[in-house]
Parts: C-alpha cells; structure tokens; sequence
C-alpha cells in the first residue's frame, strides 16, 4: 500500500500507541484479579490486534513509549485502576478525529475505530474499584480536615509565633478529630443499615489524618510562623485542586 508521508507519520504514531496501552493494560491485569483481570486482559488483546493490523501497513515494528508506561503504572499505584483508566481514555477521545481521518482513507481503520470508542468504553464502566465506592468517605474527611486545620493553624500562628509548637498542637488537635470523624462517620453509616460502615469510618479517618499531615509539615520545617502559615494553605489548595480533578475524571464531569 501506497502511502503520503502525512498518513504513514500517523500511522506509525497510532502503532506505537496501541503496542503502548497494551503494555499498560497487562501491567494493570496482573495487579487485579477476578472480573477486573478479564476485562483488561481483553481490552489489551484489541489494543495488541490494533497494534498488528498497523504493522501489516507500516511493515514495521514500533517500540512502545516507555515513559508512558511508566507515568501510568505510577497513577495506578497513588490514585487507582479507576481513575488511571479514564484518564487515558479522555487522552485517546482527543485523538477520534485523526482517526477517522484515517479511517476515511484505509477501510480497516473503521473496525479499530469502533473498538477504541465503543466496545472499550462499555468493558470499562463494568470495572469497579474500591476506592470509588467511598469517595464520599474520602471526600468527608479531607474537606473537614481542610476547613478545621486551616483555621486551626491560623490561629495557633497568631497566637504561638512558634512554628514547633504551633506543628504539635495542630498535630495533636488534627489526630484526635482525624478519631473523632473516623467514629462519626461510622455511626452514620451504621445507622443506615451500610455493611461497609468500618471502611467507610477507616477511609475517612484516613484521609484525614493525612490531610493533617501535609497541612502541618511546614511547621516542622521552618522557623518562621507567617511562611509555614502560607505554605500550610498553599497545599490546601493544592490538595483541593487534586481533588475536584479526580472527582472530575473518575465521575467524567
């Protein structure tokens, strides 16, 4: 076959996309077990059929992006399967009009195109993660963190104008109330009738806990009150803005 410069270049970038995602879609598959496992499995064999119809055209083979693979296996280990997936889905719907392009011009293409915004949208909303059924949880105990730390921590700045003080006595104030909402949020869903009530408390616990962390980590590491009390809240937002981001990805806002 015949091809322009133009369309061989894209074709080649699509290629190593696919031997890329199945790269990563096997990693994901052996770190999950049970329905999870079989769905990725199966979507990694598309992505490594795509691979080698591209090949048949290019007559080549790609070398994946390893640096990709990498930044993937990462997410999958901080934030979960869930959220890893749907972000790079969201990265592959920018690329449907360029395959179309090609689909208009090689009559295979519309096969993988069908595969890549259909039948894998459909595998994934069938995955689950744990993680996802307690963002509520999550969300509880960083935002009461935020609020009740934030302004906690001005105060005892205000008053203390010592940063190793002002670190402990945040510290301590941001374990107890990390207890306090960690048994609250229990009796909530206990009282609901939840059977997950002790995941839900010990998410929430949780992700307090380390809110508070973070939040008090500049006491511990500079002497002036004024600079930790700015950095404190520089990571609030930071931690704020992670937040409506994976809310947004996980949920496709």
């Amino acid at each position: 076959m015949s091809l322009d410069t133009t369309l061989l270049k894209d074709i080649e970038n699509f290629q190593r996309e696919e031997i890329t995602e199945y790269y990563i879609y096997k990693y994901l598959a052996e770190k999950e077990g049970g329905r999870n496992r079989e769905i990725l499995l199966k979507i990694g064999e598309d992505e490594l059929r795509h691979y080698k119809i591209w090949r048949e055209i290019t007559g080549k083979d790609i070398e994946p992006d390893w640096r990709k693979i990498r930044f993937y296996r990462l997410l999958y280990r901080i934030f979960g399967l869930v959220f890893s997936l749907k972000l790079m889905e969201m990265r592959e719907r920018r690329a449907e009009e360029r395959y179309r392009l090609i689909a208009d011009k090689i009559e295979i293409a519309n096969d993988i195109l069908k595969d890549e915004f259909e039948h894998e949208d459909e595998l994934l909303s069938l995955l689950t993660d744990e993680r996802l059924q307690f963002i509520g949880s999550i969300v509880l105990g960083l935002s009461d963190a935020l609020i009740e730390l934030t302004g906690a921590l001005a105060g005892l700045s205000l008053a203390l104008y010592n940063t190793l003080l002002v670190g402990l006595a945040a510290l301590i104030t941001g374990i107890a109330a990390s207890m306090s909402m960690a048994v609250s949020e229990y009796l909530s869903k206990r009282s609901e009738g939840d059977v997950n009530a002790v995941k839900g408390a010990f998410y929430t616990g949780l992700a307090y806990i380390l809110t508070v962390l973070f939040i008090v980590a500049p006491y511990f590491a500079g002497n002036n009150v004024y600079i930790s009390l700015a950095s404190s809240i520089l990571i609030a937002s930071i931690i704020i803005g992670g937040l409506t981001f994976y809310t947004s990805v996980v949920r496709e806002i």
